[in-house]
């Protein structure tokens, strides 16, 4: 049985989080993302397995070389999720610049 992994949880790492900035840009085999970073290949191994098993990425074998691509679907739910607090924000920030510009238009009055 194939083990699923929370989105949440996998993209909470800083180092899995630069892997799918690296293959974002291009798909990648497992020694090209583990030659930008200061670890073992086995530890990136490991990293590509929790974000394999979130579905953030996807694993293809070329010959004998496995390519890592990202799921932009994947990708898009965290967004669509993260949505909701970009709103939230948009509405306090607005209401902050409401507040000023009144704050400065009671100061020109006077």
């Amino acid at each position: 049985m194939e083990k699923r992994r929370d989105v949440f949880q996998a993209i909470a790492d800083p180092t899995r989080r630069e892997i799918l900035c690296l293959i974002a840009k291009e798909p990648l085999n497992l020694n090209s993302i583990a030659d930008n970073f200061d670890m073992s290949r086995p530890a990136i191994s490991q990293h590509i397995k929790v974000l394999d098993e979130s579905g953030l990425v996807v694993m293809h074998k070329k010959g004998r070389q496995r390519f890592c691509y990202i799921r932009p679907q994947k990708i898009k739910e965290v967004d669509e999720w993260l949505e909701q607090f970009r709103q939230l924000w948009e509405d306090r920030f607005n209401q902050l610049d409401q507040v000023l510009n009144n704050l400065k238009n009671t100061k020109n009055e006077e």
